[in-house]
């Protein structure tokens, strides 16, 4: 610890320490040398466990920490997506307001990252390079930013993308 370091913390240190004396000096009228005793040993074990934490960590224990915290993180929002992409599933207008413009935005990212293409200034670059196959044709109207949908196709009713398309759709997202 560097000097400086150390007097910005006085103010700190002298509160802690004027706490202990009293805390002692307590301890000592109720039960004499015994209470000193453990107001001393009490004042000792929380240095420690201060100064601990104080301490920075060595780079092995850091690594091996954060591997930690990712393993035992959970999976925020899994019930929220996993409805969205079932309500996708369904109806037309849910996949349209809900999970449209997830892939669209996952298009544009991977078009931008990959390929050095936008997708709103450049649409017909990011369709050349979406679009490989036959196939990959028949998958862009599902993520074409300027497909606009005509009056049946918001019916709620009308049936969401297939389990089929939303897969090929996906594996070509992670293709590109």
């Amino acid at each position: 610890m560097r000097p400086g370091n150390l007097r910005r913390g006085t103010p700190e240190l002298v509160i802690a320490a004027v706490a202990v004396a009293a805390t002692a000096i307590a301890g000592g009228a109720v039960a004499g040398w015994p209470g000193v005793a453990a107001v001393a040993i009490g004042a000792a074990a929380l240095s420690l466990v201060v100064v601990r934490g104080l301490v920075p960590r060595s780079a092995a224990q850091s690594v091996r920490h954060t591997r930690d915290k990712q393993v035992a993180r959970a999976i925020t929002g899994y019930p929220q997506r996993r409805s969205i992409v079932v309500s996708s599933l369904t109806s037309r207008a849910f996949y349209e307001a809900d999970l449209r413009p997830v892939l669209e935005h996952l298009l544009a990212a991977r078009l931008a990252e990959n390929h050095g293409i936008n997708l709103y200034q450049d649409p017909a670059a990011a369709r050349r390079a979406f679009c490989r196959t036959s196939a990959d044709q028949a998958l862009w109207p599902w993520i074409d930013p300027a497909h606009v949908l005509r009056g049946e196709e918001r019916d709620m009713q009308r049936p969401g993308i297939s389990r089929r398309t939303l897969a090929r759709l996906i594996n070509r997202l992670e293709q590109l």
